[in-house]
């Protein structure tokens, strides 16, 4: 099988502080770098290191972040290449691996709609398709896909309350963090047994994550402990990997426990993309 990415492909610009940025502060940092990013290339990145066949459709402005991806094995025969520039952003990196991102979409609002429906051609019924909020048409590509008899996996960030609910109609997994949980709740007034979706994961940082399905037992499976490096891109990770897991037909159960593997060793590595871990990496951390 394949996953598909309908996801933003940005340069992240990252700039490692010596302390947490206060209003009107001029600060130093202490390093920088840059390299690929955005939700949707993590996604990908961590779904073909954990050993899934995956294709990106998305766009870029050049072809830089376009190579990059392809590098980590990602098909990108789906990536239009359009007028705007390459999403990007501005990452800035606290001790003790927090941090805070501001985000240009650029290229990602750019996209084709009808080159993106043409790139799904290929999908088979069963096929994963990840979705975000990063880029544009998200909705439409959803319906589109769940035509297909694709599987929509929905990560709701950067949570927008009338982006969701205009997909949750076309999604069967919904991914959230506690934040975004919450925000969900609120601005819908309903619990997860009321929306229209076949099963909701939070993940919940240094608690783990938890998978929510209708008619079947809740289930939790804790993070990996280690040194916290930089949060960046985890929850990219944890989706990417769980992504590949299920399309591997792991049992929900060991699905959880891969993606939060995962999770748990890209947040001991600096970086986005090139710190996703690979699939003998994963298994030998569960071992």
């Amino acid at each position: 099988m394949t996953v598909y990415c309908y996801g933003s492909i940005n340069l992240d610009h990252v700039y490692d502080l010596p302390h947490r940025l206060a209003p009107g502060e001029t600060l130093a940092a202490r390093g920088y770098r840059v390299e690929l990013g955005g939700k949707g290339a993590n996604q990908s990145v961590a779904a073909a290191r954990a050993g899934a066949t995956v294709r990106h459709i998305g766009a870029v402005g050049g072809g830089g972040a376009k190579d990059a991806l392809a590098s980590f094995g990602v098909d990108v025969s789906g990536v239009q290449v359009v007028a705007e520039a390459t999403g990007h952003a501005i990452i800035l990196l606290e001790p003790g691996g927090e941090n805070s991102i501001v985000i240009h979409p650029g290229a990602n609002r750019a996209i084709d709609l009808d080159q993106a429906r043409a790139a799904l051609s290929g999908a088979e019924i069963g096929d994963l398709l990840l979705i975000q909020n990063e880029t544009a048409h998200v909705a439409e590509i959803a319906e589109y896909a769940m035509g297909l008899g694709m599987e929509v996996v929905y990560s709701a960030a950067p949570f927008d309350a009338e982006a969701v609910q205009a997909v949750l109609t076309f999604t069967n997994i919904l991914v959230l963090n506690a934040v975004e949980a919450a925000q969900l709740q609120e601005a819908l007034g309903a619990c997860f047994a009321d929306l229209p979706v076949e099963t909701v994961i939070v993940t919940k940082g240094a608690e783990g994550a938890s998978w929510h399905a209708h008619g079947t037992p809740d289930l939790h499976v804790p993070a990996m402990a280690g040194q916290v490096v930089d949060t960046t891109g985890a929850g990219d990770c944890f989706t990417g990997a769980l992504a590949a897991a299920l399309d591997d037909a792991m049992s929900p159960q060991d699905a959880m426990r891969f993606a939060a593997a995962a999770a748990g060793l890209k947040v001991g590595r600096a970086g986005t993309a090139a710190a996703m871990p690979t699939r003998a990496q994963i298994s030998a951390a569960l071992a």
